[in-house]
């Protein structure tokens, strides 16, 4: 069915340096993993997001997508959109834009009722970090490659990810 599912890595992947992960090591299906770094996200300068009891999404070829309470989020800054996607392995998306925003363009998105395997981030909120400031433990994230995923690259994780030109088998 796919190409990689975390048991081996392929001959093109990153070897991690010290403190690194590899995605090519993260399964596929993808699992749901408790962190606590410290998550922020800032719209235009604005801090809206903050916490340090974070889930983090693992998936093959994918860097981390991390979800957010929503306590800790100040939800004023953001209002919900009429898009709607879907998932095979969480469910139905949600999408939400910046409240300032007369366009509407989603910058994050949420599960209300998400799948069983994935029920702890029922209540969370991830961040697309192409669209606004995300930082993991004071480091800018990167946007992963493509405009369709939403996974938060940093120093701490070794490639290549998905999502640019020639990525899509994998």
């Amino acid at each position: 069915m796919w190409n990689f599912t975390g048991e081996q890595r392929p001959p093109f992947a990153e070897e991690p340096g010290p403190g690194q992960e590899s995605v090519w090591d993260y399964p596929r299906p993808p699992v749901l993993v408790a962190s606590n770094s410290l998550v922020e996200v800032f719209i235009r300068g604005q801090r809206i997001a903050h916490s340090d009891q974070v889930q983090r999404v693992l998936e093959t070829a994918s860097p981390p997508t991390y979800y957010i309470p929503a306590a800790d989020v100040d939800w004023q800054y953001l209002v919900q959109t009429p898009d709607r996607s879907y998932c095979e392995w969480k469910g139905v998306a949600t999408y939400w834009a910046p409240a300032a925003d007369p366009e509407r363009t989603p910058v994050a998105w949420s599960y209300e009722d998400p799948s069983d395997r994935f029920a702890a981030i029922d209540g969370h909120i991830s961040f697309y970090p192409g669209r606004v400031e995300c930082f993991v433990d004071g480091e800018r994230v990167r946007p992963q490659p493509g405009e369709f995923y939403g996974g938060w690259v940093t120093s701490k994780i070794a490639g290549p990810f998905k999502g640019g030109p020639g990525t899509g088998h994998w």
